[in-house]
């Protein structure tokens, strides 16, 4: 992320350090400012590419394969407006069976306990369906439909089946993997569009140049 974190703008905030007079002020990066795409960009799905990740690859490794290219992972991140790294990308087969045993305590309660119950796929006698699978529901569920061709309403019990914990947590997992790249001939656009959306816009007392301003009382993401 060194390209992204360099076009991160400064600000002067008020030193705290001991011994700080009250007129003395520190240097520091302005994290309140987000790079994004810019809307008619991140709008446009035919500037995007759909992409898998695979096994741990990070960020960077994304950003590599795609783009050859490394340090552009904060265009993968910003493409699927993830925020939260740690929660919003798949995490590494160790860190998720970390995660798994500290939130379900242990490998049978992980594997065999039930999380919820969806249904099963029923069709009619005309081949046509009348209950989706995959919508989550009790698991004494059950319904009632009048069958044409039969002429006879019918019952339908036994149209559920257990989720365990495992194949509700694995499905989430998997597809935080389903994701989108800007495509190779955006990312100029995109870096220009960063450049620009980093830069301080003159009209504010705090503004000292593009790159810095001071932080008395200030807005720190104008």
């Amino acid at each position: 992320m060194s390209n992204y974190f360099n076009q991160i703008p400064n600000f002067e905030y008020v030193s705290r350090l001991p011994g700080a007079k009250i007129s003395d002020y520190i240097t520091v990066k302005n994290f309140f400012k987000k790079g994004k795409l810019r809307d008619d960009i991140f709008d446009d799905l035919s500037v995007f590419t759909k992409y898998q990740i695979i096994g741990d690859d990070r960020p960077d490794n994304v950003a590599y394969d795609y783009y050859e290219d490394a340090s552009l992972d904060w265009l993968v991140l910003v493409s699927n407006n993830i925020i939260n790294i740690q929660t919003e990308w798949p995490l590494s087969q160790r860190d998720f069976d970390r995660y798994m045993l500290a939130k379900y305590g242990d490998y049978n309660t992980l594997y065999n306990g039930i999380h919820h119950y969806e249904t099963l796929e029923v069709k009619d006698s005309n081949d046509v369906t009348i209950l989706p699978a995959g919508l989550q529901v009790d698991s004494t569920f059950s319904i009632q439909h009048f069958d044409v061709q039969l002429e006879r309403n019918m019952v339908y019990n036994n149209v559920t089946k257990g989720i365990t914990n495992y194949e509700y947590e694995i499905e989430i997992e998997e597809n935080k993997r389903n994701i989108f790249l800007l495509k190779r001939n955006y990312v100029n656009i995109a870096k220009d569009g960063l450049e620009q959306m980093m830069r301080y816009q003159k009209g504010s007392t705090q503004y000292r140049s593009e790159t810095m301003k001071r932080a008395d009382n200030i807005r720190l993401y104008e």
